[in-house]
């Protein structure tokens, strides 16, 4: 769809928030798509997203997707999942699955108009020289042990961890991909 690359182009979404407890920057879903919005209306496209409760193991999580659709009504996805935590103190119901909306939908839209989160703290709370040295490294026969076990106890599959990080083998996990499975399924290092 060539009205995707144009957009993902041109699209300039600045961390506009801030987060003052860990320091760093960091944008919302609200702030890409102010960012968006202008961009869509010059292309003659427009954004839905769909929503949906997904039970992982005995974990609720909200899968987004995220549609851009032209005006020949030509359509392209990405989604993205976010975990509803158990509790969120000082937030209703209501407010934990609208907060885990909003993360999915943020995140389906970086994976569809390219939007580079990997050096963003807000994407694991890490700093930044750690977070490079568990990109690309993958996990250990140990660590492979522990998400074999943990699949497990959540009777969760393998394909779904598979196709959820877009993983050809169990054994090409990364570091990052290991710490994130670990906090989804809420299983301790």
């Amino acid at each position: 769809m060539d009205i995707l690359s144009k957009i993902q182009t041109k699209l300039i979404a600045p961390k506009n928030q801030r987060n003052n407890f860990g320091n760093y920057s960091y944008r919302s879903c609200e702030d890409i798509l102010e960012a968006l919005k202008p961009l869509l209306n010059e292309y003659q496209a427009s954004i839905v997203f769909n929503d949906t409760p997904v039970i992982i193991g005995d974990r609720y999580y909200i899968e987004s997707t995220a549609t851009l659709i032209d005006s020949a009504g030509k359509q392209i996805q990405a989604k993205a999942f976010a975990r509803e935590p158990d509790i969120k103190k000082g937030m209703d119901v209501a407010q934990v699955t609208g907060s885990s909306s909003s993360y999915a939908r943020k995140y389906a839209l970086n994976g569809l108009f390219a939007i580079d989160d990997t050096k963003d703290p807000d994407t694991t709370n890490r700093h930044q020289k750690d977070q490079k040295n568990t990109e690309t490294k993958t996990i250990t026969p140990n660590q492979l042990k522990k998400v074999f076990a943990v699949l497990g106890e959540t009777k969760s599959s393998e394909t779904e961890v598979k196709k959820f990080f877009s993983l050809e083998s169990m054994k090409d996990m990364t570091q990052t991909q290991f710490n994130e499975f670990l906090q989804i399924t809420g299983a301790q290092k």
